[in-house]
């Protein structure tokens, strides 16, 4: 009877250990951690890029402006004299120093061409020196820039932080999605390669909160502590990114193999997931030395020229940077005053009150996008993406196409411009506004990835700013309605594109696009 009683409680015990084994392991939490900790750079720069340089009107009064918060989802301002902002820090700048308004002007403008220099510079750095090293350099200027503005006695001091700020910012936007895509397993990359996204908009929401927190100190003070604000947590930053670990895929590239396991035996979710990245990244590390030693050297960019595989990645990559840009973007974002006024839209409240819409709608688009890029893969929140900003577009200059100048139907008007701007905000946000670099940083090879992203991201800003300084002349030159629908031709050319150039990559690891798109 042993045998009898024994048996059924064998399997009884072992119920629970088969029901453990197919159940899927747990998520490591420690890649989080470290892509929060990279991604919090973005804060910085956000703050850094926004904090009182904000234009002012000439006649000094505090107008509402529907950029106010929709400036949060935008990495770089562009601003010009025609746009009048609430904040007051220029004000007390311009009393403090004299800076005159084309001075602030030019001042805020500039950073989008100082940041190119970062962004080309951020590849090339991070492969000498190391992702980690990078953001701890990243954070250097962030400290340096605004340390330098806030104890500027002239416009040429504003300047030069200015410019310190802006190479930051370059920095930032390359590297901070690239070490989050090559610390983070592939169950989660997606997630942790859109936190810089989140991170942006909550420095730009802390600068406001600090133009309001300082604006009521004397005038020579309270300018300057708006940017020595972020100076203080700039330096605990630095030093706590110092406690992460360097991205494995760097590592393998150096030879250092041994600090490359380690790193991932604490960055995957099983230990048998730790051995088989290990193994993907030393196949791909040693597909890249032959190549280099048969090629004679030149580096990655020899490739370019040489393999097919690898110009299409480079391609796809800036292709993509352009048309987050080019569908107008920014000119809804820059120019809402513009656009909901030509719809009707007359009180400076009730666009103060749009501008928490607005920011609302950018914000929670993102956390959705975060959500489900893991889930539903990034192909089709691209394709819904960029649908639903073609649809918004084509809505939006139907609806200057169809009222006009009518001051009858004014107020339905702004109400269908205010629903469609929502719109076009979240279709932007939900999909290509944060995939375009979570796709840019997870399909460029190792051996092109920091220097790739920086081409990308500096495609990104020079798009950024020709459709800024455009849109007045282009819609003065083929109506409002025409803008918009020329815009929305350019979404759905985006459209057409992602769906015949762009697989998907979910679930990938970052080796697995080496065989995807050929660039092995």
């Amino acid at each position: 009877m042993a045998p009898d009683v024994e048996a059924p409680l064998l399997a009884a015990s072992s119920k629970p250990a088969a029901a453990a084994a197919a159940s899927p392991p747990r998520r490591n939490k420690y890649p989080f951690f470290c892509a929060v900790l990279a991604s919090m750079t973005s804060v910085l720069m956000g703050y850094s890029t926004h904090a009182p340089t904000h234009e002012h009107h000439r006649s000094h009064l505090r107008l509402a402006s529907p950029r106010a918060i929709d400036d949060v989802f935008e990495l770089v301002v562009l601003v010009f004299a025609d746009v009048a902002v609430t904040s007051g820090a220029q004000i007390f700048m311009a009393e403090d120093l004299g800076v005159s308004d084309a001075q602030i002007e030019v001042l805020s403008g500039a950073i989008n061409i100082y940041s190119l220099v970062g962004a080309l510079l951020a590849g090339w750095t991070s492969d000498r020196l190391g992702r980690r090293l990078t953001i701890v350099l990243t954070n250097g200027f962030f400290l340096a820039g605004p340390l330098v503005m806030s104890l500027a006695g002239g416009y040429a001091a504003l300047m030069a932080g200015r410019f310190v700020a802006g190479i930051g910012v370059g920095y930032a936007l390359v590297i901070a999605p690239v070490y989050a895509a090559e610390i983070s397993p592939a169950s989660s990359r997606g997630l942790l390669s859109s936190l810089p996204e989140i991170f942006i908009n909550g420095g730009v929401m802390l600068s406001y909160v600090s133009n309001l927190a300082f604006s009521g100190l004397p005038v020579h003070l309270s300018w300057r502590l708006m940017f020595a604000a972020g100076v203080v947590p700039t330096v605990f930053l630095a030093a706590g990114v110092l406690t992460m670990p360097e991205s494995p895929r760097w590592l393998a590239m150096k030879g250092r193999r041994g600090e490359a396991r380690v790193v991932l035996d604490r960055t995957s979710d099983t230990p048998a997931e730790a051995e088989q990245r290990l193994q993907e990244i030393e196949d791909v590390v040693a597909a890249a030395g032959s190549v280099a030693g048969v090629s004679g050297g030149g580096g990655a960019w020899k490739e370019v020229a040489t393999k097919p595989g690898v110009r299409r990645v480079l391609a796809i990559v800036l292709t993509l940077q352009f048309f987050q840009q080019a569908s107008g973007i920014d000119s809804v974002v820059l120019y809402g005053p513009r656009v909901l006024a030509a719809a009707g839209v007359t009180s400076n409240t009730l666009l103060l009150g749009l501008n928490v819409v607005f920011g609302v709608a950018k914000a929670s688009s993102i956390l959705v996008a975060m959500a489900l890029t893991d889930r539903v893969g990034r192909r089709p929140l691209l394709l819904a993406s960029t649908g639903g900003m073609t649809a918004s577009l084509l809505a939006l200059g139907s609806v200057f196409a169809a009222f006009g100048g009518a001051r009858d139907d004014a107020a339905l008007a702004a109400g269908a411009a205010v629903a469609v701007v929502v719109a076009f905000v979240c279709a932007f946000s939900v999909g290509i506004g944060p995939l375009a670099w979570v796709y840019s940083s997870e399909i460029l090879p190792l051996r092109l990835r920091g220097q790739g992203a920086g081409v990308g991201t500096a495609m990104n800003r020079v798009v950024s700013g020709v459709v800024t300084m455009t849109f007045i002349s282009l819609y003065g030159a083929i109506t409002m309605a025409g803008a918009f629908y020329l815009y929305a031709a350019i979404a759905a050319t985006s459209f057409v594109f992602i769906y015949a150039c762009l697989p998907e990559t979910r679930g990938r690891s970052l080796e697995d696009m080496e065989e995807l798109f050929h660039t092995k």
